[in-house]
């Protein structure tokens, strides 16, 4: 065998630890699979006291995690602290800049700096690997750029972010409110103290982001992805769901959009209605997948566990697999200088349907105001649901779904209806994801 790959590992949190753990349990494997054997040479974390469970005693512990990058017994930087920017990023700039191969957790770095890291990369000739950033331990990253690497891909989407699933697959499943269950998922560990990357739809943005270049040879362009978290999703519009034969889901979708006569990105995250049939309807709990339609392969699904110690570092490890292998590859599926600037491309041009749901005050003529507006808009109403009042002078909830048209309608017709007396709440709009 070659000499081994030798690693200087920063952050020992459970993903740290996992990749430890992983690379002690299956090192005959890993090393008849990398060609050599996989090392770790240096760790570092804050606090070196902290009893983590696992034997760090081979292992160089390095005080300032900025030395990793310049020392000489070190090919690859593993990277597992966090953050879009801060000690992270300035890790990974320092090592790449050293000629060191870096690999990845970092959603949010990648998202926000992943195409200078990739010149950075590509200038010196060395490895940038992030296959744990998207999805936890499924391959969706290699699947895009490797395995579906014949196919334009027309469209990605998919159920990025399991905390969101786990909450809306709950909420499904008891009749229970989104309050009630993102306490449940925080106490189970599902959901951070603070979950508001999470339920607001940074998270599963991040993630788009990546995909999208990948999947469209695109230079990443998180600041365009539009995200709508799951915060007003109510049980009565779950239920609502059910009744039409659809469940909820937060899905993140990517696609490109050429009906302005030149290529623009289109890329949304939203809780979205996915007809019962549907392969993402049976994603449940805190599961990811992903949905690529490549032009010859047709649908790709991808799923498994998005998150946890076991599969993200499953897919840490199989990074320095490649990398000791010597897979350069490219980050984004072509050579950086390849990559191509999409405009973001305009939502009003989607052509699909919709559910639209209502909070009004329960007075006559509220809903002939409704139909009104949708009549001037244009949007053609496939059915129409109101919900009676809770409780002597409470609000009313009026649901619709609109039959397929342009999305444009759809924001025309809220415009008009735009501090209307009878609306007590902003609407929620929810995109019917087509099959």
């Amino acid at each position: 065998m070659s000499d081994p790959l030798r690693i200087a590992l920063a952050g020992l949190g459970t993903v740290g630890t996992g990749v430890i753990e992983l690379l002690e349990t299956n090192r005959s494997t890993i090393e008849r699979r990398a060609g050599r054997a996989l090392q770790i040479v240096a760790v570092n974390a804050r606090d070196r006291t902290r009893d983590r469970g696992v034997d760090l005693s081979p292992f160089a512990w390095v005080d300032d995690m900025q030395a990793m990058a310049a020392r000489a017994d070190v090919d690859v930087v593993l990277e597992l602290v966090g953050g879009s920017d801060g000690p992270a990023l300035t890790l990974a700039r320092a090592a790449l800049d050293e000629g060191k191969a870096f690999v990845t957790a970092n959603k949010a770095m990648i998202a926000h700096h992943g195409l200078s890291l990739a010149e950075q990369a590509a200038l010196r000739g060395v490895p940038l690997k992030f296959e744990a950033a998207v999805a936890g331990g499924i391959p969706v990253v290699k699947g895009l750029r490797e395995g579906a690497a014949a196919n334009r891909i027309e469209r990605i989407y998919g159920i990025l972010n399991g905390t969101c699933n786990y909450i809306l697959s709950e909420m499904e499943r008891t009749g229970a409110d989104f309050d009630a269950m993102l306490a449940e998922a925080q106490a189970k560990g599902f959901a951070e103290a603070d979950p508001t990357f999470d339920i607001e739809g940074v998270d599963a943005a991040h993630k788009l982001a990546i995909l999208s270049a990948i999947g469209f040879g695109a230079r990443v362009d998180f600041a365009n992805v539009d995200a709508t978290g799951i915060g007003e999703v109510r049980a009565a519009d779950i239920t609502q769901a059910g009744t039409l034969g659809y469940v909820v889901r937060l899905v993140g979708i990517a696609s490109i959009d050429e009906s302005d006569g030149m290529p623009a990105l289109l890329q949304r995250v939203r809780p979205c209605l996915v007809a019962r049939g549907h392969p993402l309807a049976a994603v449940t709990g805190p599961t990811n997948a992903v949905v690529a339609e490549g032009n010859f392969s047709g649908r790709l699904l991808f799923q498994g566990a998005g998150a946890g110690a076991g599969p993200t570092a499953s897919a840490v490890v199989a990074d320095l697999i490649d990398i000791a292998r010597g897979d350069l590859g490219a980050p984004f599926s072509v050579p950086v200088e390849e990559l191509e600037t999409f405009p973001p491309a305009d939502p009003g041009n989607r052509i699909g349907r919709d559910y639209i749901r209502f909070t009004v005050t329960d007075r006559p003529g509220v809903l002939a105001e409704i139909t009104a507006a949708m009549r001037d808009a244009e949007v053609s109403i496939e059915s129409l649901i109101q919900r009676g009042r809770d409780h002597e002078g409470g609000e009313v909830l009026v649901a619709m779904v609109t039959h397929e048209g342009p999305e444009r309608c759809v924001t025309k017709a809220l415009e008009l209806l735009e501090g209307s007396p009878s609306l007590t709440a902003p609407p929620l709009v929810m995109p019917i994801l087509k099959d």
